[in-house]
């Protein structure tokens, strides 16, 4: 596992991938909300991985938001701010994936979380602002 300012800085691009594909799925006239769900946790979680890339630890190998958010806390006391968004974004990493979904998702939905995805993205770029240089 590479660790260090570029490696990280290819977590934040693949991050930069799954929001374009959110936007991108957002402007469409038939909008796939699970889709830009799903891609809106995708990218909180490499944002967050990004962290620990960046600060050279070893990232976890999960989809758990809020356990990538306690181990990050360690690193970053202030990242508790994340919390609601995360609990928000959580259930799109594997829920918003398959058909057995019971509940489907709406256009608000969708917004939530791509609006959820930007505060998480900014708060890394204000956490690690040379990731993004």
């Amino acid at each position: 596992m590479e660790r260090g300012l570029e490696p990280a800085r290819q977590w934040i691009r693949k991050a930069d991938n799954d929001l374009l594909d959110a936007d991108n799925n957002l402007c469409s006239e038939r909008i796939p909300f699970d889709t830009v769900c799903f891609h809106g946790q995708q990218a909180a979680e490499k944002c967050l991985k990004a962290v620990f890339v960046f600060r050279q630890q070893p990232y976890p190998l999960t989809h758990d938001l809020l356990w990538l958010l306690e181990q990050v806390l360690e690193l970053f006391p202030r990242a508790e701010d994340l919390r609601e968004d995360l609990i928000l974004l959580m259930p799109y990493a594997v829920e918003a994936r398959y058909p057995d979904d019971t509940v489907p998702l709406t256009c608000e939905d969708a917004k939530e979380a791509r609006a959820a995805t930007g505060r998480v993205y900014d708060w890394v770029r204000y956490a690690c602002p040379d990731l993004f240089r």
